[in-house]
Formats: C-alpha cells, sequence, structure tokens
C-alpha cells in the first residue's frame, strides 16, 4: 500500500515524494505534507479513538508516519483548562487555556514537531540529528534523542536563557553556540544539512516536522466536545503553529469529524520582535524583517519562514495580530499565574498579553469561545521575571517572631490601600 501523503511545494503544486527536503526545486518554495484525504477517510475513524490513549498519537492516522511506525514515548494529550478567573479579569465568559507548558517530554509544544521529525529521521535512516533553536526545540531534540538512540547536535544563539542551555545538555547533546541571532542559525543549519547529511528537524525534515502542530489543534476540537472555537490566540516565532492548527481544523471539517464553522487566527509577537505582527497591522503585502530585541526568545525569529502564510491565514479567517512590550509581557506571565495557577514562559506572556488587547479592542467578543495557547513552561524563562520576586526577610523560628511579621505585612497592605 502506497503512503497516504507526500510532499507537496506551497506554491506551484509539484509533488515530490517522500523525501527529506524542504523546499520545492522547481521554483524554490516551501514544501508541505499534503494528504490524499479520500485514502484517509478509509483509513481514519473517530470511533477508534476510544480505544487509544490520549496523546498525539491517537491521530497517527492524520501525520506523516512510517509504514509500522511504533510510538516510541507519550507526546502530547496536554489540558484545556477552562480558565474562568482570567476570563473575569479580562471580561469575557469562556476563555480556555491550550496547556502545552506540561507537554512531555521537555515542557514545550515542540515535543510535538520533533516526535514527527523523528519518525521521518527513523525512516530516512538518519543517525545524527539535530536543529537550529532558540530554546523549546533544542530541549526537545535532546530528549527525544536520547529516548531514541540518536546522536544529537543543537544550534543555538549564544544569549539563550540559560535555564534552557541546561535543559538541552542534561540529555547529552552537543551544544553549538553561534555568535548571532536566530536567522544567522538557520542559515548555518541549511548549509551543515546539505554537508553532513545529519536529520535537522526544522530545515531538511521541516515539511514532517510541522505536521505534529496540527495535534495541538486536533486536541482542542476534541476536548471542546468536537466543536470548533471560535477564536483561537497563538504565539508566532516562524510562524507555522498558527497555520498547522488552521489546517488540523480544516482536515477535521473534511472528515466530517466536525461542523465547519468560522474560526478567527490570531496571532501574538513580542514588540521587540514583531515582523507578522507589523506586516498585519500596516495590511503589507509582505512582512519586513527585524533584528530582535526582547526578553521573549522563544519568539525572537526576525525573518520567519512561515510568515507569509501566517499572515494569509489571519487575514483569510477574520483575525487579526498584536503584540506587546517586554514589561507587558512579565504583567502577563504573572496575570496567568495569579489567575489560572499555570507558570507559563515569556512566549505565554505575550499570548495573555496579546489576548488583552484584542478584547479591550473588541476583536473577541465577551461570550465567543476562545483558546489561548500556552507553548512553554515558566521554568525556562526564570531570568525574565527573578527581579520582580526578590528574597524576603527570614524570620526567628518563634511564634512571637511570626507574629510581628504578620503585624508588618499586614501594616503595609493597609497603607498601600489608602494609597
Amino acid at each position: 500500500m502506497p503512503d497516504h501523503y507526500q510532499l507537496r511545494c506551497r506554491e506551484c503544486g509539484k509533488y515530490w515524494g517522500n523525501t527529506p527536503k524542504s523546499f520545492c526545486e522547481e521554483c524554490f518554495s516551501p514544501l508541505e505534507v499534503a494528504f490524499d484525504y479520500d485514502a484517509l477517510k478509509n483509513v481514519a475513524s473517530k470511533d477508534a479513538l476510544s480505544g487509544r490513549s490520549f496523546n498525539m498519537w491517537r491521530y497517527a492516522e492524520f501525520l506523516p508516519l512510517p509504514k509500522g511506525f511504533m510510538a516510541p514515548n507519550a507526546v502530547g494529550g496536554t489540558p484545556l483548562v477552562p480558565a474562568r478567573h482570567l476570563a473575569k479579569k479580562l471580561g469575557v465568559q469562556n476563555l480556555y487555556v491550550k496547556n502545552d507548558a506540561v507537554c512531555f517530554p521537555s515542557l514545550s509544544f515542540k515535543d510535538r514537531v520533533v516526535a514527527t521529525a523523528l519518525a521521518a529521521a527513523r525512516r530516512f535512516e538518519f543517525k545524527t540529528v539535530g536543529c537550529s533553536s532558540t530554546g523549546n526545540l533544542a530541549n526537545a531534540v535532546a530528549a527525544q534523542s536520547a529516548q531514541q538512540g540518536f546522536d544529537a547536535c543543537v544550534f543555538i544563539p549564544a544569549d539563550l536563557e540559560p535555564a534552557k542551555i541546561l535543559n538541552t545538555a542534561v540529555y547529552g547533546a552537543r551544544i553549538v553556540r553561534i555568535n548571532g541571532n536566530y536567522d544567522h542559525v538557520n542559515r548555518l543549519c541549511a548549509q551543515i544539512a546539505d554537508r553532513f547529511q545529519w536529520g535537522l528537524v526544522n530545515v531538511n525534515l521541516r515539511p514532517y516536522y510541522a505536521e505534529g502542530s496540527k495535534t495541538h489543534g486536533f486536541e482542542i476540537a476534541e476536548q471542546l466536545g468536537w466543536e470548533l472555537p471560535d477564536n483561537v490566540v497563538v504565539p508566532m516565532a516562524g510562524g507555522s503553529l498558527i497555520t498547522k492548527i488552521a489546517k488540523a481544523f480544516r482536515e477535521l471539517v473534511l472528515l466530517g469529524w466536525v461542523k465547519e464553522k468560522p474560526v478567527k487566527f490570531f496571532g501574538a509577537q513580542a514588540t521587540g520582535c514583531s515582523p507578522i505582527s507589523d506586516g498585519v497591522k500596516r495590511n503589507l503585502a509582505r512582512f519586513e524583517p527585524q533584528k530582535p530585541q526582547t526578553i521573549a526568545r522563544s519568539l525572537a525569529i526576525g525573518n520567519p519562514a512561515d510568515g507569509p502564510y501566517a499572515m494569509k491565514e489571519m487575514r483569510n479567517s477574520g483575525g487579526w495580530a498584536d503584540d506587546v512590550s517586554d514589561p507587558e509581557i512579565v504583567d502577563a506571565i504573572q496575570l496567568l499565574a495569579e489567575t489560572e495557577g499555570i507558570f507559563g514562559e515569556t512566549a505565554a506572556g505575550v499570548t495573555v498579553g496579546v489576548t488583552q488587547k484584542l478584547i479591550q479592542a473588541g476583536r473577541i467578543g465577551a461570550s465567543e469561545t476562545t483558546v489561548v495557547c500556552v507553548t512553554g513552561n515558566g521554568l525556562k524563562t526564570t531570568d525574565a521575571i527573578v527581579s520582580e520576586y526578590p528574597l524576603t526577610e527570614t524570620i526567628a523560628p518563634r511564634l512571637e517572631a511570626f507574629e510581628a511579621y504578620l503585624d508588618a505585612q499586614l501594616g503595609a497592605a493597609a497603607e498601600a490601600a489608602k494609597a
């Protein structure tokens, strides 16, 4: 039986079979995985899901997996949290947080894309895998390579958060730090993939890698009772995630698993690196690349590969893009943590902060069902907020010392309330 998917050029439509390739040799446009949906209807069944574990592999037929594939780990299956306290704070009713800050094994949605990329790497018999990364992808590649027996070599900008570098090093991966931003790193990785015949997950395996993001969207639909939301707010770095959630929804409609309805897609960026948001707000035909300067390093891609497609998705859906400053990012991290008990990384602060702006601007209605995508764990970016939480004073281990401390705290709170 032939594969029910193959690579196809996103612009000229030429098919390329299945091979470690990311661009069309005819028109140099990016490739994506195209499915034979007639064949997919014959192999995919919603009823079959009831007997499967709740992780990304329950949607295996929708993914570019080789024949005989056996899932090596339980990636995905993250909670969709009804964010009632945050909703009240923002003045809306039906707000949800899709919380990939707890995604297995490395605490970000990048675990999903690495899972499908490494399945392709195994198919194409790569022994060494790697990536260019702003942090989370390096974590995911290192962790899953350790699980699956690949040699891993990751390439990162030299100024990444220390926690993310540690979270890569602990798995035994080789880490190459580059004096430059992500765009410099990515260009180098394109050359390395050719020279060394390595499987770089977001370079020569990128079409397969990107399909893993769809499972974020599949889970949202299933967790809403096989209904689509009215709005989805998505952080944007390279711009791929927002396009793949949209693709997931279209596939579910095509197969009849959900009813078709309009879904508005909203993109969120940090003001210090907002080429896609800037392009949407200025109504540009194509975004203008930027030099990143933001604490949200996981989103700091100045020349995003999928930027044009993300802009198109938002415009076609009636959505929008916006951005928030670094101080607003910190405030939004705190807001999410204090209302819902979810500690998200700086990208989460971006998404929550932009959601707040969209609601205030009337782009998201108070009674609409809105899903906010949180894509990484706050323990990865503690340096961004550590100054907000200085160590408190110590007290003696005696009751009278605690009573004095409590009196001082209550007095300070009363004075603050008067002010």
